[in-house]
């Protein structure tokens, strides 16, 4: 099982310091380096940073979604971080939601088309091959091609997926699906989905892979450890897509309740709704020892994950020594 790390949960960790933490984080034996983009840094910037202060770390978006640049554009920034880094590249891109495409001037309609022709695109772009893509929703004119022979053409893409279709489609089109916020029952009905997804697309369904995130905090005080979890799971419990996903996965009620506490009264009174005994069923783990953690991930990998990112939660500042204590116990334990 490979144990990855990602920085950017419940907290804003100056970019700086995570790059000169990332030493830190390949020597704990973690595989991988994962950023997400929304409102937050930019994952490649951040990813570049890395790559010049590590050798064997890999390098992952965890997720780069499809609005903020052109799929050429992605292209270009995903042969040029490959070459800077040796081919470390893991790209996990998703169709992100409604807000965020409006963020970026993009209509969120037909995520399975958007994310097939995407992904062609950009897969093309990063080989260095001529690019004259003319798709149903994404067209990239005549005689593009990079001006350098990439030294590494070829890295695995991870698509984001939750439901039937866009998972199913994981499996047929990526190397793997990127899973956020699902139960080990969740994550164990998603991979049977890609699997089966692999098998219509005559791909072999044993090497797709199934990332997952499980958000951890870590404190001798269970209730210090649970303090920021609980923004965390109070954000999902209202978000697109999200909410949706764990009402199926059984939590109507709670979920009911977040929300309603939230339409009344605000986000500080949704979080009161997410109990001790609701985050305990969620994927997350207010741990108060690595050993704890590494046990109540086991029911995750049982499920079928293949990697797991740990997104780290701090709870007390300055946040990037909390993560640095983590990281550097985590390393202790392996």
């Amino acid at each position: 099982m490979i144990f990855d790390i990602e920085l950017n949960s419940a907290a804003h960790y100056p970019v700086a310091e995570i790059v000169e933490l990332s030493p830190v984080i390949e020597a704990a034996g973690f595989g991988a380096f994962w950023e997400g983009e929304s409102n937050s840094t930019d994952p490649l910037i951040l990813l570049s940073g890395i790559a010049v202060r590590s050798r064997t770390l890999k390098l992952g978006t965890a997720i780069y979604h499809i609005f903020g640049r052109s799929a050429v554009t992605l292209g270009i920034q995903a042969a040029t971080l490959q070459d800077m880094s040796g081919g470390r590249l893991l790209l996990g891109l998703g169709v992100a939601n409604k807000t965020i495409a409006a963020w970026h001037g993009g209509t969120f309609d037909r995520p399975l088309r958007r994310i097939r022709e995407y992904t062609d695109i950009v897969r093309k772009t990063a080989a260095g091959e001529r690019v004259e893509y003319e798709g149903e929703i994404y067209t990239t004119g005549k005689r593009f091609q990079l001006s350098w022979k990439p030294a590494h053409p070829t890295f695995p893409i991870y698509l984001a997926g939750l439901g039937p279709q866009m998972t199913r489609l994981a499996g047929r089109i990526s190397d793997g699906v990127f899973i956020n916020m699902a139960t080990p029952e969740t994550i164990r009905k998603i991979a049977e989905r890609v699997r089966a997804g692999a098998v219509e697309a005559g791909r072999d369904p044993d090497k797709i892979e199934i990332i997952t995130k499980v958000r951890v905090s870590l404190n001798p005080d269970r209730a210090i450890a649970r303090s920021r979890l609980r923004q965390v799971l109070t954000f999902y419990n209202i978000a697109d897509h999200y909410k949706d996903m764990l009402i199926a996965s059984g939590f109507e009620p709670e979920v009911t309740a977040v929300q309603e506490a939230f339409r009344k009264s605000g986000f500080k009174a949704a979080g009161k709704h997410i109990t001790d005994a609701y985050m305990d069923k969620l994927p997350v783990i207010p741990g108060t020892s690595i050993q704890e953690i590494k046990e109540r991930l086991a029911p995750f990998i049982e499920a079928g994950a293949t990697r797991l990112v740990i997104p780290y939660v701090p709870v007390t500042d300055p946040v990037i020594e909390d993560a640095r204590r983590f990281i550097e116990a985590w390393g202790k334990n392996s």
